[in-house]
């Protein structure tokens, strides 16, 4: 039987929460077959019961090009739309609040909460100037609306982390040696030692190792 099917071959044609759902359900599964049948259910909107009627050949060649599409490395994307609203990357990471900062670290690290993570990343887009912009004010959400979001502006966005490496932690740093000793002692790990931001950098290089991506 023919089945006809629409392949993403690139990024930003799948949203993060089809990418979410992928990995939670290939999670601990050494089942190549399942992954490829999945993988297309997923990322095609092909039915389960259709994908088994698909040659093996042709399920494979699918496969292939959709392997192929989450090895891309995409550059930073500062503005997308989604859903008829325009969002955008935090201008200034330097100037982002205590409350994002936590937010953001309590988040990333986690793939099923990487929507909370992108949430207080991208917002909707208040005012542009030219190429400036600046974004919505941050107000703590489930950030579900994000999981509508093109995948190509997620890794995007955390190749842009770990390519700042050094760089994104001492930013971090002089903003929080900034703030008032006592809002410190509220949130001891993320003290002057750093291990808080070492481990939102840690975080994000885990994840990148797990995606296959790489600088190189």
């Amino acid at each position: 039987m023919k089945v006809e099917i629409l392949v993403p071959d690139t990024l930003s044609d799948i949203t993060l929460g089809q990418y979410q759902k992928y990995l939670s359900i290939i999670e601990g599964s050494e089942d190549s077959s399942f992954i490829d049948i999945k993988m297309i259910e997923i990322f095609c909107g092909v039915k389960l019961s259709e994908t088994l009627k698909m040659k093996f050949s042709d399920i494979k060649a699918v496969c292939d090009i959709l392997e192929q599409m989450l090895l891309e490395k995409p550059q930073l994307i500062n503005r997308f739309k989604m859903n008829g609203v325009e969002y955008g990357f935090i201008p200034n990471l330097e100037q982002i609040s205590m409350g994002e900062f936590i937010d953001i670290e309590t988040f990333i690290s986690d793939w099923q909460q990487m929507h909370r993570a992108m949430a207080v990343l991208y917002r909707p887009v208040a005012h542009k100037y030219g190429e400036k912009y600046n974004i919505e004010e941050y107000k703590e959400t489930d950030g579900d609306h994000m999981k509508d979001m093109p995948m190509d502006a997620v890794f995007g966005c955390m190749l842009f982390f770990y390519s700042l490496g050094i760089d994104l932690s001492q930013a971090m740093m002089s903003y929080l040696q900034d703030q008032e000793e006592t809002a410190l002692m509220q949130f001891p790990n993320l003290a002057g030692d750093g291990d808080g931001i070492s481990q939102f950098t840690n975080s994000l290089k885990e994840m990148l190792r797990d995606l296959r991506i790489s600088q190189n």
